[in-house]
This record gives structure tokens, C-alpha cells and sequence, in this order.
């Protein structure tokens, strides 16, 4: 994801590439980073005293011994992109810092992913306008209350692998009808991605675009009658609330 988030900050000119420095540990990791995307890079956690952004982008596990190299980093906003890392834990690993826990999601990899934010009281407007413009660099930004991100986590954190399996059930029931697998994925895919950009840029809610879609006694209405008597709707529902628990779980 760290990768992910600087290939479209370059990619958009948002950064230039010798205004970004990466640290890794692995010396290849480093030269390959330098290679594709010209940003500077080093080996520890010392970053320039001019510093607007840091960003933290490892391992939940790796955090502490991490953080405890930054303690007295001159940056003046850091922003977590850990999964289950509360604010609380990075305020008191960086003590009295301007800290963002931040959300995003696998789609951020082609520009097109969803990112929740939470600021702690430190942060100014300046550095929230920092954030944003780093994040809409691979996509949308939605700003949450802390309290909700294990939510965000159980929603759209973890949603690209439900559209996935969906997508896949989708394409097997095309496979299943008779189409050739190549096909069928293809149906598939472009039937959930035009869906979702019909219902952005028209506003519709689904509810909406279910029922023109729905004729009486068609094939539609049909395969939902089925959908929901396999449950389909509280599947998704509980699939949610377990993800969001699990993610309550991670961060205690």
C-alpha cells in the first residue's frame, strides 16, 4: 500500500520525486524504489528537518521498535496507515505530534480506492489539506470519527475481496450457463464496475437502479427472489459486523 500511495503521488506530480524520501531496511527494496520512482531513500528512520508529511506504512508489529527510532523526527504531521493502530497508541508513541490514522484500500494500487480519515486535536487545517491532497492522489477521502474506523476497516478495508468473490461467484454462474471462462470474467467485471460508476455519477440510490432494472416477471426479478432466499443481503450485512469485530479485536 506505502508503494501504491507513492507511484500516484509522483505519477500525479502532487510530489516530486526528490521531494519524497523512502526508509527500508532491505538494501534491493531501496534500489529498486530509487530506480522506478527517483525518490531519495535511506537505509534508517532519519528523515530532513524540513519534513512536511511522514508516513508510517509498515507492520502493526514492527510499530514500536519503529517509532521509537522517530520520537524526536522533526516532522510536524505523521500518518499512520496501519490497520488497528488507535490514536491513543500513536500519541503515545509520539507525544504531543499532529497525528492522522488513515484507511485505505487495495484499489488505491490504479488511482481508484477510498480512504477514511481521523485526525487527533493536534492537526491543523494546513496539515489536514496535506492529507488530502495525499490521499486523492489514489482516490476518495472521507473524513470519520476514530471511533468508527474498525468499521471503515469491516466496509471498505476489507470490501475489495467481497466484490471479488461476488465478481467470481458471477463469473462461475456465467460458466455454469454455458459461456466460455474469459468471457464470463469479462461480463462479470465490467457488469460490477459500470454499475458502480453509474450509481456515482447519477446519484441513484440502488434501491433505485434495482428496480429499473427489474421488469415483472423477467429474469430479473427472478434472480433476486433467489439471491434473497439464499440469504444474500444478511450475508453481506454479517460479513461487515464480523470483519469490524475482528478489526476491534486486532487493535486491543
Amino acid at each position: 500500500m506505502g508503494e501504491a500511495i507513492l507511484s500516484r503521488l509522483i505519477a500525479s506530480n502532487i510530489y516530486l520525486p526528490p521531494d519524497v524520501c523512502v526508509s527500508d531496511p532491505m538494501p534491493e527494496r531501496r534500489d529498486f524504489l530509487s530506480q522506478k520512482y527517483g525518490v531519495q531513500v535511506t537505509p534508517n528512520n532519519l528523515i530532513a528537518a524540513e519534513t512536511e508529511v511522514m508516513m508510517l506504512a509498515v507492520k502493526p508489529q514492527s510499530l514500536n521498535s519503529v517509532a521509537a527510532s522517530l520520537v524526536d523526527a522533526p516532522a510536524p504531521c505523521i500518518v499512520s496507515i496501519l490497520a488497528g493502530v488507535t490514536l491513543s497508541h500513536l500519541e503515545d508513541l509520539f507525544p504531543a505530534k499532529a497525528v492522522v490514522r488513515a484507511m485505505p484500500n487495495t484499489p488505491a494500487q490504479v488511482g481508484a480506492g477510498v480512504t477514511a480519515i481521523a485526525p487527533n486535536a493536534l492537526v491543523t487545517t494546513a496539515q489536514m489539506q496535506a492529507v488530502h491532497k495525499i490521499f486523492q492522489a489514489v482516490g476518495t477521502v472521507v473524513e470519520v470519527a476514530e471511533s468508527l474506523m474498525n468499521a471503515v476497516t469491516g466496509l471498505s478495508g476489507s470490501g475489495p475481496a467481497y466484490v471479488a468473490l461476488m465478481i467470481e461467484a458471477m463469473a462461475d454462474g456465467g460458466v455454469a450457463a454455458g459461456l466460455p471462462r474469459a468471457i464470463a470474467m469479462q461480463l462479470a467485471t465490467q457488469t460490477v464496475l459500470g454499475t458502480a460508476q453509474l450509481l456515482t455519477e447519477t446519484k441513484l440510490h440502488p434501491a433505485q437502479l434495482k428496480d429499473q432494472v427489474t421488469s415483472p416477471a423477467g429474469t430479473t426479478i427472478t434472480a433476486i427472489a433467489q439471491l434473497e432466499k439464499s440469504g444474500l443481503r444478511s450475508a453481506m450485512i454479517e460479513a461487515v459486523l464480523a470483519a469490524t469485530r475482528r478489526a476491534d479485536e486486532l487493535g486491543k
